[in-house]
């Protein structure tokens, strides 16, 4: 399996150690003029991508914006000033949230306004940046049985911030609360039980905690739990509910999901065939700077399989995909009868799209 990402707390808390676990394989099928084809590097069962001849080599997992927790205080009656917590924090108005977040951890023992400040201690978001003192208002907010509090505290312990590395801590916390409902704990402590480094390698129990975070619509957890119903993963290969969780997760904007659905679609597996939504999907996914999308665009743009032919468009998505590292000798040979003018409106296309895009 390649790689899934981990889902980490706030903006500068560390991911899990060692990275990304499994992604979903994409082989293209013979549907372009003929060439050698390669063998694939993995004997699993393969998603074929729209118009690609030969096996491409599986893409390395790309960077997925890291969600902001969500410390959200029960609003009550007596409890006004919980909400104008959070509403100042989601407004960026972040040392109001800190003074307001203080007065009520100091004067009524509140363990989300604990977690608040554990968050802006952590991200230096209106105080500066202090990893011990998040570490103890996280602690304290655990004890009051906050679940972000201990999700938060466990990748804090995972990145070794605020105190030395402390994995068993961090599974403990993770599994606790999972136990609450927190979908990012379920969705790390899922990673944990497949990589096997950590805790012990446990496929069907993995599967479990993805099945929770997916059903608590977590689309990073919709997407790797297609991946195992995919390939038969800790549960029973289930094409169709593969492809469901996809286009859950593609609704959500997870931008690996969209490829890997608008590869269904395109292809038919799991799902009936629906070629002009598969392009659509691509074209999102594209300009959402996926290599994949981005050959694969090309490739249908190229062929007109999918849709009419345009090869300076295709020449474009062609030459962008290739500065993700997705190059493509077919596109190659298929794009090589240009004219001079329709490949230079190509690159100069491409080298637009990629100067606004870039990092």
């Amino acid at each position: 399996m390649k790689h899934l990402r981990p889902i980490g707390v706030a903006l500068g808390c560390t991911m899990l150690a060692g990275g990304a676990m499994a992604q979903l394989s994409i082989t293209p099928p013979a549907q372009t003029p003929p060439a050698k084809k390669e063998a694939p590097k993995e004997s699993k069962p393969k998603v074929h991508s729209p118009v690609a001849k030969k096996p491409a080599p599986k893409p390395a997992a790309a960077a997925t914006p890291t969600p902001t927790p969500s410390p959200t205080p029960t609003q009550t009656v007596d409890d006004p000033n919980v909400d104008l917590v959070y509403g100042a924090y989601q407004r960026g108005m972040y040392k109001t949230a800190f003074d307001l977040a203080t007065a009520r951890a100091q004067n009524n023992n509140d363990p989300k306004a604990m977690t608040m400040l554990g968050e802006l201690y952590a991200n230096g978001l209106g105080v500066k940046r202090d990893y011990v003192k998040a570490d103890g208002w996280y602690k304290r907010a655990v004890d009051g049985g906050d679940r972000e509090a201990m999700f938060a505290l466990a990748m804090m312990k995972i990145a070794g911030r605020g105190g030395p590395v402390d994995k068993d801590t961090a599974v403990k916390l993770l599994a606790s609360a999972a136990k609450l409902g927190e979908p990012k704990a379920a969705y790390n402590l899922a990673l944990l039980y497949l990589d096997g480094q950590t805790l012990p390698q446990d496929l069907r129990r993995s599967a479990e905690l993805l099945r929770m975070a997916a059903d608590a619509g977590s689309p990073e957890a919709q997407y790797a739990l297609a991946t195992f119903y995919k390939e038969g993963t800790g549960v029973p290969k289930d094409l169709e509910k593969a492809v469901r969780l996809l286009q859950a997760a593609s609704l959500a904007d997870n931008v690996d999901a969209e490829v890997e659905y608008a590869i269904a679609l395109y292809n038919g597996t799991g799902t009936p065939r629906n070629v002009p939504a598969a392009v659509a999907l691509l074209r999102k996914a594209a300009r959402q700077n996926s290599p994949i999308a981005q050959n694969r665009l090309a490739r249908v743009l190229a062929t007109g399989q999918g849709a009419p032919v345009d090869k300076v468009e295709a020449l474009k998505w062609h030459t962008v995909a290739k500065t993700g590292g997705k190059g493509d000798p077919d596109l190659d040979d298929i794009l090589a009868d240009m004219s001079p003018d329709d490949r230079a409106k190509a690159e100069a296309a491409a080298r637009k799209w990629i100067g606004r895009n870039a990092k």
